[in-house]
């Protein structure tokens, strides 16, 4: 596994790249930005709630970007790395039983 060893130099990175990206395809760039706004203004879940949630996606889809951002975030809407491991073990248990579950068809795809 390679890991990132400076976050913010990964940040500043990817910050940059964003910034060609949006020069390139612009309309791109702003629909995703919508779809983010749009996510993160909602009516019944917090800030916190929005994070930790967003924070499980990202390990389950690996992305390194959202880690980032997300962690930001989660720490800026108060929380915990308790409370961040915790929503971790959660997405870990999701995959987990995903994969049980995937099983099982093998199975039923194996037949008698």
């Amino acid at each position: 596994m390679s890991a990132i060893k400076d976050w913010d130099a990964y940040n500043a990175a990817a910050r940059e790249k964003g910034k060609e990206l949006s020069g390139l395809h612009p309309e791109l760039v702003k629909g995703f930005s919508a779809l983010s706004r749009g996510a993160s203004t909602t009516q019944h879940l917090d800030a916190k709630t929005r994070e930790l949630i967003a924070l499980a996606v990202a390990i389950t889809t690996r992305c390194d970007g959202c880690i980032d951002a997300h962690v930001r975030k989660a720490k800026t809407a108060g929380a915990s790395k308790a409370e961040i491991a915790e929503a971790l073990g959660v997405a870990i248990a999701l995959n987990a039983g995903a994969a049980f579950t995937y099983a099982l068809h093998v199975l039923d795809a194996a037949g008698e």
